[in-house]
């Protein structure tokens, strides 16, 4: 399996990789392969059905909106996201599905889209999707939502494969050891190592200029972050901060204090991370890094280095995202990005890995020294449930990013002082988290039944 950093950081939408991006997705997969067999004139009818951890979140995460707009064929990458509430409001009132954007079909919501507490055998988030003609069955498949907006379907899954991308790569690496083997025997630092696997796929240039859109994107999110007021949706009357916040600080002057001089950063480091995910909270267009869950990290750590840092430059955003790529495919392919397989350790404590790696790489560190703070970034975020209240992607969700970011640079900081020896390696960490994914009740895995999730008082 061969996993680009453009496989980790995809433009999407909100709130959830797992249960809007991932479905969404998988509904148009769907679509496309109706018509690659010459039976989508034929459709008469389809039928939706959402398993385990997209049954039990997948309304506060829109899984059941992003499902139909993916049988629309719309996309996650181009959609925009203004058009879903009218549409599917449109649906519901004509009762009438443009399958494809053209073939209009019955659509009844409470007949047609079923939701189903079971999970299906090999991932937690799962959907079967049917098509039916006048008089037979035409088409079924069943696909999961693996994480990160990734998505395999059945024959996939029972292969083992999670991703079917077989590139041969100039520097293939499957743990961080081989990682840090690669760069001694070669001369290479991680972001360099990356940037040559990358050329399996596309030029240098397309690289570059991939990631500065992947960056420009970030900035747009958190951008429209800040213009954003009001209460978020969903129920839980959560009011968005980050435009409040950024105003004050846009405004606040330094009094001399301790607190004051040595914080302002950090607020900064705040505000960027919340506003990304009220961003996505309300569904808005944002960048999956590696999930939309954990989608703040990144960016607030990048747009920190950015803000602070005087030499920073194009090339600096290149190597943190290629080196922080580096982080995130170890982990996708040695653990899980998926809330609902190995709880919230593996979004934000994966995410605050990669951020740690991507910020030492850009200030001067070895491989050993990045390897060092993705270790500690992801070893201080194991255990980590996710218990999202209502289901929706807001409580914890948000506050969360913003922690998970300041504690990206302190280990950055702590790895940048040692000479990137330490107790516990990052495969260790990685493989720790495994573990514990698998020990955690499914209650702490994205369904929304334990933890703060249940304990929660309700506005």
């Amino acid at each position: 399996m061969s996993i680009s950093v453009f496989d980790l950081f995809k433009i999407g939408i909100g709130p959830s990789s797992s249960h809007t991006v991932g479905p969404m997705r998988a509904a148009y997969d769907f679509v496309q392969e109706l018509r690659r067999q010459d039976l989508l004139e034929r459709v008469a009818r389809v039928e939706v059905h959402l398993h385990g951890s997209l049954s039990s979140t997948g309304q506060g995460h829109g899984t059941d909106q992003a499902t139909i707009m993916g049988l629309m064929g719309e996309r996650p990458e181009s959609i925009n996201p203004d058009i879903v509430t009218p549409c599917i409001e449109e649906l519901l009132e004509s009762q009438t599905l443009l399958l494809d954007g053209h073939l209009a079909i019955p659509f009844l919501w409470a007949r047609d889209l079923q939701w189903h507490d079971e999970s299906l055998p090999y991932h937690p988030n799962a959907m079967t999707l049917v098509a039916h003609g006048h008089s037979q069955e035409l088409y079924r498949n069943i696909y999961y939502s693996v994480g990160g907006g990734f998505v395999v379907d059945e024959a996939q899954a029972a292969s083992g494969e999670l991703d079917s991308d077989t590139t041969a790569l100039p520097y293939d690496f499957n743990s961080a050891g081989e990682l840090l083997a690669l760069c001694r025997l070669h001369g290479l630092r991680i972001s360099e190592l990356m940037l040559e696997n990358e050329k399996a796929w596309r030029s240098e240039a397309e690289i570059r200029a991939g990631l500065w859109r992947i960056w420009e994107a970030m900035q747009d999110c958190v951008q429209k972050g800040f213009e954003g007021e009001g209460v978020l949706p969903g129920g839980l009357n959560v009011k968005r901060r980050a435009g409040t916040l950024h105003r004050r600080l846009e405004a606040m002057e330094d009094d001399g204090s301790l607190i004051a001089s040595t914080f302002s950063a950090m607020d900064w480091v705040n505000v960027f991370a919340l506003a990304v995910n009220e961003e996505n909270a309300a569904g808005g267009r944002m960048v999956t890094a590696p999930t939309n869950g954990a989608a703040g990290i990144i960016p607030a750590v990048l747009h920190y280095y950015m803000k602070f840092q005087a030499s920073a430059d194009e090339r600096c955003v290149v190597d943190f995202l290629l080196t922080a790529g580096a982080v995130g495919i170890l982990c996708k392919k040695n653990a899980s990005i998926s809330g609902a397989e190995v709880g919230c350790q593996g979004e934000v404590g994966s995410a605050c890995a990669m951020a740690a790696a991507g910020l030492t790489e850009v200030l001067g560190g070895t491989p050993g020294q990045v390897e060092n703070a993705a270790e500690i970034g992801l070893e201080h975020n194991l255990g980590l449930t996710c218990d999202p209240v209502g289901g929706l992607v807001q409580v914890p969700c948000i506050e969360r990013n913003a922690i998970a970011s300041v504690k990206a640079i302190n280990a950055t900081q702590m790895a940048l002082r040692g000479d990137g020896e330490h107790f516990i390696s990052l495969d260790k960490a990685i493989r720790t988290m495994r573990d514990t994914g698998a020990d955690m009740q499914e209650k702490y895995k994205e369904t929304s039944k334990g933890g703060l999730a249940v304990n929660a008082i309700e506005c």
